[in-house]
């Protein structure tokens, strides 16, 4: 990927549309880990590549263009849950039918009897408002470090906090999360 920069400095498009391809899922998952909202994770998503394809110039190449573009997420995601915060709008914790379309919860291509199936629809639905109910610190590390496997030196960079911070957040985010499960064990 490092090769695409010169040419996207350049103002390249078709460096940017494989920049777009390859990055693309990772902003819509980290987005949607965020923000718990699969139109505002969209939404996000659409607002970090316009700020990469503008802000290009000014990558340094002190990190690596993914922990770049981790950054410019994490920062719009945070934006808008300021945003919403102001605002504040009612979310639904529940998915819609869209959502249970979704590549982010689509089932196994072997097919669990319809009873298992219940089951881990009800265990992704816990796990998902869970994370939806943690501060938007925990949930950011929670979302970089265990749903996208993000290093934590990764995830340090890309949220502009020290690497021991985000070994803290996400031990504390860890056991509150495991705390508000448990209140549904039944699940698990």
């Amino acid at each position: 990927m490092s090769e695409l920069v010169p040419l996207l400095k350049k103002g390249d498009r078709e460096a940017f549309n494989e920049l777009v391809r390859e990055y693309e899922k990772q902003v819509i998952n980290i987005a949607y880990g965020m923000l718990s909202d699969r139109e505002d994770a969209l939404d996000a998503a659409q607002e970090v590549f316009v700020r990469v394809y503008k802000s290009i110039g000014t990558f340094k190449g002190q990190s690596s263009l993914a922990t770049w573009i981790y950054r410019i997420t994490s920062n719009i995601c945070n934006d808008m849950l300021r945003k919403r915060q102001r605002t504040a709008r009612t979310i639904s914790i529940y998915p819609s039918d869209e959502e249970e379309k979704s590549p982010l919860s689509e089932l196994a291509d072997d097919r669990p009897t319809p009873e298992e199936a219940l089951e881990l629809t009800e265990r992704q639905r816990a796990v998902r408002e869970g994370i939806a109910s943690l501060n938007p610190d925990f949930r950011a590390v929670i979302t970089l470090c265990d749903i996208e496997g993000l290093s934590y030196e990764a995830a340090a960079a890309a949220l502009s906090i020290p690497h021991g911070t985000v070994k803290s957040r996400l031990n504390r985010a860890r056991n509150a999360l495991k705390k508000k499960l448990s209140e549904k064990m039944e699940l698990f």
